[in-house]
């Protein structure tokens, strides 16, 4: 698979949705992950990222102009012990909840299918990091409607054991604008990870479309120590 610019990518459509991105920087150093969100409506546009104890969860900017929290409040990113959870909704709570339980990441989203906002029937998109012994994994997730037929829920689940240095993935919601908006379709997309928490964060925040980027969080975690440093932007400050 072709090893892509993640700007370039992010530059190509004014819309893709919601995004993570997770892998290994260049120098071999750090765990990456990043999460992005996007908006079109009023509704979407209206939010934040605001850190919590343990990651990050979306709320309204002006709660006045919220007029449904029905998806798009929630928490985005929590910790499960030394392992870190990312995703686009509500199912963050589910993953911690079951493998707290002692189930698997696959397993907890098996409870879970798309967003039931049609005619979209947004994809649920996931993402867990994990640390263990000094060393670093990840797996990645898709559930998604079957071509915008709800009656199917494709199950997608990607694994990456032995992640390479400057390599990560990068999977959206979206593959492009439109009314309704086409899901995302095939494996997660192969992308270059910068060794600069700055550098990478400007990166992302730059290429994103000016009128629909909303918010974007973006974490380092030393490998061999745990240490970690993470940033958030939000256009609404």
């Amino acid at each position: 698979m072709k090893l892509n610019n993640l700007a370039q990518l992010l530059s190509e459509t004014s819309y893709p949705g919601r995004g993570i991105v997770i892998g290994r920087s260049n120098n071999g150093k750090y765990a990456v992950c990043a999460y992005f969100i996007m908006g079109r409506s009023v509704n979407s546009r209206n939010r934040v990222f605001t850190a919590t104890d343990d990651g990050i969860k979306t709320e309204a900017f002006d709660p006045s102009l919220l007029s449904d929290p029905h998806l798009i409040i929630y928490n985005a990113v929590r910790k499960i012990g030394d392992d870190t959870i990312v995703t686009n909704g509500d199912q963050t709570d589910t993953i911690y909840e079951i493998m707290s339980a002692g189930k698997t990441f696959e397993e907890s989203l098996r409870t879970r299918e798309f967003e039931d906002d049609a005619p979209n029937f947004t994809p649920r998109i996931s993402g867990i990091l994990h640390f263990k012994n000094g060393k670093f994994s990840y797996e990645m997730s898709i559930l998604k409607s079957s071509d915008g037929d709800s009656s199917s829920c494709e199950r997608f689940t990607y694994q990456y054991f032995q992640p390479i240095a400057g390599e990560g993935r990068y999977i959206h919601t979206y593959m492009r604008d439109g009314n309704p908006l086409p899901s995302f379709t095939g494996e997660p997309e192969k992308v270059s990870i910068d060794d600069n928490i700055v550098t990478f964060t400007n990166e992302i925040w730059e290429s994103l479309n000016s009128d629909n980027k909303v918010s974007l969080y973006v974490k380092y975690v030393d490998i061999a120590t745990g240490e970690e440093d993470s940033r958030i932007i939000n256009k609404n400050n």
